[in-house]
């Protein structure tokens, strides 16, 4: 595959990477803490919109899958949600200034709205790696490059929105016109990566799989398609390390600001500098999962990277509860934790490429035994697994926020240590659970190289015949 159609591809992620990074990490935050919408009805509304959505992604990937237009099959639904979702991301950061009950009405019903077109967009232009390219390692490649382009979308608006948009100089953080600033840049590159990604990949619609005449649509069966597609054992490994680290991450991602800026005191430039070397880790990323993938392969690879990182994950934060981490306002502490975090981005990066990779390697798999392509059903229901209970995450996140009582609107260093510290004491343990769980569950997955290479044979075998 030739590099323009690598770098189109990757960067169309640059539009779910932006508005992940605005739900994952600072919409529980901003609506909560700035805002002011009660905490535990802002993660209620979250998920809400996840469940929501998470039952629209097997939807769009049914329908991608056997969608018939001079477009193909992915394209018709890549062009039409680019619009429509940049403008529904700006109006998400500026709500109106209305009673506690219609405020969590209006979130609800922008966040579902995002969501479910996000899901039109993102799940067709996911799939598509499976049809532009069926050589094993140039998968994790091309997947290598969307999370690449994925985590620079989201990065760029964390940096922007702490250094530029919530100057210390104007509050900072509880600078509410700088967050109304952030969602119309994000609208804007939310727009540009999607129409830019859908013309990069244009020309190579001739030369896609296309779905086989279908007999009207039956809901009988659909449903045993879906059954047979599903039931592969190798992709509900996958199914299930999804669900584990979606709940850990939705908890990860929500509590992430409050600990920037409670747990450690970090000023909102502070945090924006923290994000600026993963930038890097992206970068290293990008170059390191596909080497990975032609030693080790993917499945070793995978469980090897990810498993590092869970390793890593709690250590700060239990190393200053016994007291073995440097203070607040210290540069060590700055200069540590920006290193340590940047290292664990990287291998979280080149896991979730890897394991990514190993998705797209299911395809041919699942059509030897069916007889059909099945890519958008997998991805969806991949992303399915994870939106499902990442919005559980972003629950028991806010239900710990209201245990603990962490004060509603907290300046930093107006919360109680011991507070901060129970805050700790019920994250690490929640996060250690799932992330191990994903890992063993990894070690179901069956496809390795050669089995990829022996399905591919036997795929044009068939057709050799047929």
């Amino acid at each position: 595959m030739d590099l323009p159609t690598k770098l189109a591809y990757g960067f169309g992620a640059v539009a779910n990477g932006a508005k992940s990074n605005g739900f994952n990490y600072l919409l529980l935050f901003y609506y909560s803490q700035v805002i002011g919408l009660r905490a535990d009805l802002v993660s209620l509304g979250i998920m809400i919109a996840l469940i929501f959505d998470a039952f629209s992604d097997p939807f769009v990937g049914y329908v991608s899958d056997n969608f018939h237009s001079r477009l193909g099959r992915r394209h018709p639904f890549m062009y039409a949600a680019g619009l429509p979702v940049a403008v529904a991301y700006y109006f998400l950061w500026s709500p109106p200034d209305w009673d506690q009950s219609s405020l969590f009405l209006y979130f609800v019903c922008m966040a579902i709205l995002i969501r479910t077109l996000i899901t039109f967009y993102e799940i067709p232009a996911t799939a598509l790696v499976a049809e532009l390219t069926e050589d094993y390692d140039e998968r994790t490649e091309m997947m290598s490059f969307r999370y690449f382009f994925g985590w620079w979308g989201g990065l760029t608006m964390a940096v922007l929105n702490y250094l530029v948009f919530l100057p210390e100089s104007k509050g900072g953080l509880e600078y509410v016109e700088g967050w109304t600033n952030y969602g119309l840049v994000a609208s804007v590159l939310i727009f540009i990566s999607i129409y830019v990604s859908s013309l990069g990949t244009h020309r190579h619609i001739p030369n896609l799989k296309q779905p086989p005449p279908r007999a009207r649509f039956n809901l009988r069966r659909t449903a045993q398609e879906l059954r047979e597609t599903l039931s592969n054992r190798s992709f509900f490994a996958l199914f299930l390390s999804a669900l584990f680290v979606a709940v850990a991450g939705g908890v990860s991602a929500a509590l992430s600001i409050y600990f920037s800026r409670h747990f450690w005191e970090f000023t909102s430039t502070q945090i924006g500098y923290m994000n600026l070397p993963y930038f890097l880790s992206a970068l290293l990323a990008l170059f390191f999962a596909p080497a990975v993938s032609r030693i080790l392969g993917k499945k070793t690879g995978a469980i090897l990277v990810f498993g590092l990182a869970v390793a890593l994950a709690p250590l700060p934060y239990i190393l200053r509860m016994v007291g073995w981490f440097p203070e607040n306002s210290t540069s060590e502490l700055f200069w540590l934790l920006l290193a340590f975090n940047s290292f664990e981005v990287m291998l979280m990066i080149m896991a979730s490429s890897l394991i990514a990779a190993m998705i797209a390697d299911v395809v041919e798999d699942s059509e030897l035994k069916t007889g059909r392509r099945s890519e958008g059903i997998f991805f969806a229901a991949n992303s399915f697994a994870q939106k499902a209970v990442n919005g559980f995450g972003v629950v028991v996140a806010g239900q710990i926020l209201a245990f603990i009582q962490f004060p509603a609107q907290a300046k930093p260093g107006d919360v109680p240590p011991e507070i901060l510290f129970d805050l700790a004491y019920f994250y690490v343990p929640v996060l250690m659970v799932f992330y191990l769980a994903a890992v063993g569950a990894l070690s179901l997955y069956k496809i390795n190289r050669e089995d990829h290479s022996d399905n591919l044979r036997l795929l044009s075998k068939n057709a050799e015949k047929g």
